[in-house]
């Protein structure tokens, strides 16, 4: 089949919907199916580019390329399911969140006045239409399907997407808590840093780049955590499976994550993960005592989880392992079987 991938990209942005995308068109590929990407930069902001996105995508004509017909569309998140086709398939990463549940919070992006509560609607009402005209439904999580089913009535199925392959393994258990995340307030690395100001044995290490970069570094030199919280940037697949291999344990807590990459790469090199109640698409995986601890997002409490998985390390490596097991059966030929029933 010829089979089209749609999806929304920042540019110069990288995180899990890119892995997944990726993911997604070289399992296509294998299976022999002609795959490509079609993507369109994504900007939300202000308020009334969100508009504009989403009719550029409702424009798009994927009914042929090069004289030859598109058989499937693959679309993932908003606004890129706003795309038309006969055969459209929805494998839903997120809606536009601030429209939803994040309203009204300091992640959101309208106010109060007559012409941003009229934006969200217009929203809410496009993702009715288009997600409607869907052949079938996919989320990529038990959390994103709930809300999905929530704001519209729609219910999808939940497949899950792997983790990029990387040399997954465990080198043991050392002295470094670390966050593979990009930098983002939802993402809340700061909850980390400010652990580490009340546990002056906590190590911390941070991988990855983002808006929130700035803030985040100037917090942990004002805390005078210089030497225990380092920030490494991107790094190279090699390199992150060794961070991974050698760490104690991964942080992973954003406010409502929609599922969560992090965990399943923690888990796959048999390290246990700390998160929180509040941590939405982690808790998928992320069991407390059985493949890591979930604790309330305070930095108290994840200093001093993080100071009992250094103390109970036989405990820590059977919360890795135990989610290894788990992560392991989360494949692409799981997914492509589903995403293509």
């Amino acid at each position: 089949m010829r089979i089209a991938i749609a999806y929304p990209q920042v540019p110069f942005a990288r995180g899990g919907t890119e892995v997944l995308v990726d993911g997604l068109l070289a399992a296509l590929r294998e299976r022999g199916h002609e795959a490509e990407v079609v993507s369109i930069p994504f900007k939300w902001y202000p308020g009334t580019r969100v508009l504009t996105q989403a009719f550029l995508w409702r424009m798009v004509d994927l009914d042929e390329a090069d004289g030859r017909p598109i058989d499937l569309v693959i679309a993932t998140k908003f606004p890129s399911y706003l795309v038309r086709h006969a055969e459209k398939r929805v494998w839903l990463v997120h809606q536009f969140r601030q429209a939803y549940e994040l309203d009204g919070t300091e992640l959101g992006q309208f106010g109060e006045a007559p012409v941003d509560r009229a934006l969200r609607r217009k929203v809410q009402a496009l993702d009715r239409v288009a997600l409607g005209e869907a052949t079938r439904l996919f989320a990529i999580s038990g959390n994103v399907a709930g809300r999905l089913e929530r704001t519209t009535g729609l219910s999808a199925e939940v497949v899950l997407p792997p983790p990029q392959p990387l040399s997954y393994r465990c080198d043991g258990y050392g002295d470094f808590v670390l966050s593979v995340n990009r930098l983002d307030r939802a993402k809340r690395i700061d909850l980390l840093i400010e652990a580490a100001a009340l546990e002056p044995r906590l190590r911390v290490v941070i991988v990855s780049d983002g808006p929130d970069r700035e803030r985040l570094e100037r917090l942990a030199r004002e805390r005078g955590l210089d030497g225990r919280v380092r920030f490494t940037g991107r790094v190279p697949p090699e390199q992150l499976a060794d961070l991974y291999a050698r760490c104690l344990a991964t942080f992973y807590a954003p406010v409502d994550e929609d599922y969560g990459i992090g965990p399943y790469e923690s888990l796959l090199s048999e390290k246990p993960v700390i998160t929180t109640v509040d941590a939405g698409g982690p808790l998928d995986i992320v069991a407390d005592r059985s493949t890591g601890l979930v604790v309330r997002p305070e930095p108290a409490e994840i200093a001093q989880a993080a100071s009992w998985l250094r103390e109970h390390v036989d405990d820590a490596a059977a919360f890795g392992r135990a989610g290894r097991e788990l992560a392991a059966q989360v494949t692409w030929d799981r997914a492509v079987d589903r995403l293509l029933a």
